[in-house]
């Protein structure tokens, strides 16, 4: 089935998300969400973007692993999420979003961080991610609070993208 990708502009994307509960449908949300991440080719998919206000998204590095086979592939859904700790090494990645499509820019997270989640039968995971999971970690992770990788970049690259991210608002 799927969802439809809310993008940029839309109010949903800046509000922060409550925690999910064993009363919520999570089987079948995270269903939808790796229907729709495999339908639109990204690498993960947050609640908020498909316009579910709740602490859940997944990742899949499938598209990564066909071009590199260096990388795992990794095939993840993420309830609840906290990050925990951060390492102090720090490195740009270019990075997009489904929401906000057509832009890539290069954006400066941790290396490493330290997270605690629920799988999605309530099992409690504690681990230390990074490369390219703990990117992707931290980029859906911002989702659930309200934050897009945008708002990650200087001033004056967001002034230089105003005229992209103006027309993905208005459609």
């Amino acid at each position: 089935m799927g969802f439809k990708i809310i993008k940029y502009g839309s109010p949903i994307l800046r509000k922060k998300s409550v925690e999910i509960t064993e009363n919520d449908n999570v089987a079948l949300i995270v269903e939808n969400l790796f229907s729709t991440l495999k339908k639109e080719g990204g690498l993960g998919l947050a609640g908020p973007q498909v316009g579910i206000l709740k602490q859940i998204f997944v990742i899949d590095t499938s598209p990564l692993t066909e071009e590199d086979s260096l990388i795992t592939k990794i095939e993840n859904a993420i309830v609840n999420p906290e990050i925990v700790g951060l390492s102090e090494e720090k490195e740009y990645y270019n990075e997009g979003c489904l929401s906000i499509p057509g832009i890539y820019e290069d954006v400066l997270r941790p290396e490493t961080i330290d997270v605690r989640y629920y799988d999605i039968n309530f099992n409690l995971i504690e681990e230390r991610l990074d490369g390219i999971k703990a990117r992707i970690f931290q980029h859906e992770y911002d989702h659930l609070e309200g934050i897009l990788f945008i708002d990650r970049l200087s001033p004056l690259k967001r002034k230089l993208l105003s005229g992209k991210l103006n027309k993905i608002k208005k459609g």
